[in-house]
């Protein structure tokens, strides 16, 4: 866990966005990562968490969040959206639904980017996620570039913020 520590840049993070594939598998031991590292960025100072709500990596970011709130009240779960949630999960089957539709409910605010589905409203929810932060904790196989996630990734890195990549570091 202490060298989780390293990874931060000296000036303290407060915000920190998720990227993730939504096809992935994880481990316990994953899952642990993740909590483990989202707990060093809230010592740290980090409160605002913020999730795009896709299914997979996004989604276990968000009730990761939820879930750390009954030890750090403080912090807060945004949600942005790239369209409504009707919209967005109109393809979607029940389960992942009924879980973004429990999520969204819990979250301490729920942001969406247009009133309606239109081609370029994941591009530009992925530009806001990277906008709101100082840090992007991510879940990103790098030889899949031509991905929301690569995408995403790569604004941050434009940005100048610091990418945790969980999954790169677990190889």
């Amino acid at each position: 866990m202490d060298s989780l520590w390293n990874l931060l840049p000296r000036e303290p993070i407060r915000s920190v966005c998720f990227t993730g594939h939504r096809q992935i598998k994880l481990s316990d031991g994953d899952r642990v990562r993740l909590r483990e590292t989202l707990e060093v960025l809230i010592k740290d100072g980090a409160a605002d968490f913020y999730a795009g709500g896709a299914q997979g990596w996004d989604t276990v970011c968000a009730r990761t969040v939820l879930a750390l709130r009954a030890k750090y009240p403080e912090i807060r779960l945004h949600l942005v959206l790239p369209c409504p949630i009707r919209d967005f999960t109109r393809q979607w089957e029940l389960g992942p639904a009924a879980l973004l539709y429990s999520v969204a409910e819990r979250a301490d605010d729920v942001e969406t980017l247009a009133p309606e589905y239109f081609p370029g409203c994941m591009k530009k929810r992925n530009l806001r996620l990277v906008e709101a932060a100082d840090c992007c904790v991510c879940w990103y196989d790098s030889t899949r570039r031509a991905s929301g996630t690569g995408q995403t990734v790569r604004f941050a890195e434009q940005k100048g913020i610091k990418v945790i990549n969980l999954l790169e570091e677990q190889q």
